[in-house]
């Protein structure tokens, strides 16, 4: 994964709330191999049209919204089930970030673990960012993972909740494979000096 640690954006609005992880990816696209592919599928049921056309009113198909890597989105985002298509398909489209008052529980994490970083603000915070958008679509916003900060476009630093634990795997770029192949060197010297408490061979004679 790409290390996360400073990253300013603007923002993309979605107020919908409860959105669940159906309405992100749904259960059609889950059968792609590629997480890659995933992207075309975010938010498929409001992006595209009957007849499959881009619905040109939809967040995600303004122009402008390119590039964009930062999402603002509504209270209690990601419910549902626990599909990890929902991270990868937001990561996939370009996210790094996503704003809210709150997530479900199992998103959140399904997201810290593939580099997705979610970002708990107060319920002012969220409203003063709405309206802040709503007046400039292009105003922009920095998160500061190292620090835990994000700098609203007034320059007001909110501090935002996550544990040691994903907070250093996202500021290092590690997955929890890659967390483990960190310590290779600290888990070989245990090994040495610690032989197996069993002979494995034996089980397999």
């Amino acid at each position: 994964m790409e290390p996360f640690v400073i990253l300013t954006s603007k923002l993309v609005p979605l107020p919908n709330e409860n959105v669940d992880t159906d309405q992100i990816i749904p259960a059609r696209y889950l059968k792609v191999t590629d997480k890659a592919g995933l992207a075309e599928g975010l938010f498929a049921g409001w992006r595209y049209r009957a007849d499959g056309s881009p619905d040109p009113e939809f967040v995600l198909n303004k122009p402008e919204m390119e590039g964009r890597k930062i999402l603002l989105a509504g209270d209690n985002f990601g419910t549902g089930s626990s599909r990890e298509h929902a991270p990868w398909a937001l990561i996939g489209w370009g996210f790094r970030a996503i704003i809210s008052t709150g997530f479900a529980d199992i998103f959140y994490n399904n997201a810290l673990k593939n580099g997705l970083l979610p970002v708990v603000v107060d319920e002012e915070t969220h409203r003063r960012l709405f309206a802040w958008v709503e007046e400039d679509p292009n105003v922009e916003v920095t998160i500061d993972l190292a620090q835990q900060v994000l700098i609203l476009p007034d320059g007001t630093r909110v501090t935002f909740p996550i544990d040691p634990f994903s907070k250093h795997c996202l500021l290092k770029g590690l997955d929890q494979l890659g967390y483990l192949l960190e310590h290779l060197p600290h888990i070989e010297a245990y090994e040495r000096t610690h032989p197996p408490r069993f002979d494995t061979r034996v089980l397999n004679r």
